[in-house]
């Protein structure tokens, strides 16, 4: 691949997701929703279908590995960051309980329902040779997951970032990013261990003292080092640069256990202190970078990786059996784990409609489900038409809860 190229590749899909971007929050989505939807228009499906001979030009199959390289990047800095943002569910004990209820429920009812589809999907679906367990499973993981970092976002546009159900959200979607990310970790790790459960161990066994390493003894380090030499939250280039080869160090090591470089990433970022200056600092410093340039490549990369056989003869009853397990799912668990606490049913309905958004978050699911063989190119496209439906329909499902929030005060009797 020439350089000459791969300049026009990123020139065309950073004007892409920018235009998307821009395009879909005129009408009140996060940008993310655009770049995920410029990814999809980059790719078979739609540019690839209208134009293939400028599809085949501009995207050979020779020149992807540049293009993932790059966006491989991009998902380490961004887990870095998710890691590093990543708090937990904070004020009194009722708060926090709360924050788990709906954590957990949010996330059970749909893993469940995921694993009752799973034999009707795995037949057809599933990779060739895959065992019924470790697809099911996956499957299970990746429609209950929620996306922290555009959840945040979503609540900082529409103002409900202090609000009691955007609080009660934003811990919730923290309760599970962390056990997501555990539980797909031991999905890939079973999956990746082609020994059998010998295999399984030893993987398992390298996560757990690599988790060991970093929170007893590189924590510590990372907290005198920055306590130490960026007092102020401000890390100066050096230290900078020794945080980035912490990073790429864990990345590698998970990468090397083959269970996939974010694992790594996310963890190191989670090690760091808790400091909001900090976190700040590296958000203005790595997200221009990662957001802005690298996660673009990434959603083009997956678009590249969708097929438009995914809605041939029976796709679109799998595709709409997936989006309704999915949106169901995570909308009834969280609402009835908000009820178990105490609140109300639209706050409850508002806290499902939040939990119900997967954005990025979900993208580095299936990107890892679809590296390991979990999951097939048709899967694939179905799982990220999921993400971005449940994401984009964040907005309005808030949006309709609260008119019938204002209609129920409006309607009711004066005294």
């Amino acid at each position: 691949m020439t350089l000459t190229l791969l300049l026009l590749q990123l020139t065309v899909i950073l004007i892409v997701a920018r235009a998307c971007g821009l395009l879909l929050r005129a009408f009140g989505q996060p940008m993310v929703v655009g770049e995920m939807a410029a990814g999809i228009l980059l790719g078979p499906i739609v540019f690839g279908a209208l134009f293939p001979q400028w599809h085949a030009a501009l995207f050979p199959p020779a020149s992807l590995q540049g293009l993932s390289s790059l966006a491989s990047l991009g998902i380490v800095l961004f887990m870095f960051v998710v890691g590093a943002e990543l708090r937990a569910p904070s004020g009194v004990a009722a708060q926090v309980k709360a924050a788990g209820w709906v954590g957990v429920s949010s996330m059970a009812l749909p893993m469940v329902l995921g694993l009752a589809i799973a034999p009707v999907l795995h037949p057809t679906l599933a990779p060739a040779g895959l065992p019924f367990w470790p697809f099911a499973l996956f499957l299970g993981v990746a429609l209950s997951i929620t996306a922290f970092p555009v959840l945040a976002r979503i609540l900082k546009d529409r103002g409900m970032t202090r609000t009691p159900v955007g609080q009660l959200a934003l811990g919730a979607a923290g309760v599970v990013d962390s056990l997501a990310w555990v539980l797909l970790a031991l999905v890939v790790a079973f999956a990746s261990a082609g020994n059998g459960f010998a295999g399984f161990v030893r993987i398992t066994l390298g996560l757990a003292a690599l988790v060991a390493l970093v929170f007893l003894v590189v924590r510590p380090a990372l907290a005198w080092l920055l306590r130490v030499h960026a007092p102020d939250g401000v890390p100066s280039p050096m230290v900078l640069a020794g945080l980035m080869i912490g990073l790429f160090a864990c990345a590698m090591v998970t990468e090397w256990l083959h269970l996939h470089a974010v694992f790594g990433a996310f963890l190191f970022g989670v090690s760091l202190p808790r400091d909001d200056r900090l976190l700040k600092h590296l958000m203005e410093r790595l997200e221009p970078l990662s957001i802005v340039v690298l996660m673009p490549i990434f959603f083009a990369l997956a678009g590249l990786g969708t097929t438009s056989g995914a809605f041939a003869d029976a796709g679109l009853g799998a595709m709409g059996l997936i989006l309704g397990v999915a949106m169901f799912g995570k909308i009834a668990g969280a609402a009835a784990g908000a009820r178990v606490c105490g609140y109300d049913w639209r706050d409850s309905l508002a806290t499902g409609a939040l939990m119900n958004s997967r954005g990025l978050m979900e993208l580095i699911v299936i990107k890892v489900g679809l590296d390991a063989g979990l999951i097939g190119a048709e899967l694939f496209t179905m799982l990220l038409v999921m993400a971005l439906v449940t994401t984009a329909a964040t907005g309005p499902l808030l949006t309709l809860v609260a008119r019938q929030r204002s209609q129920d005060v409006r309607g009711a009797p004066n005294h």
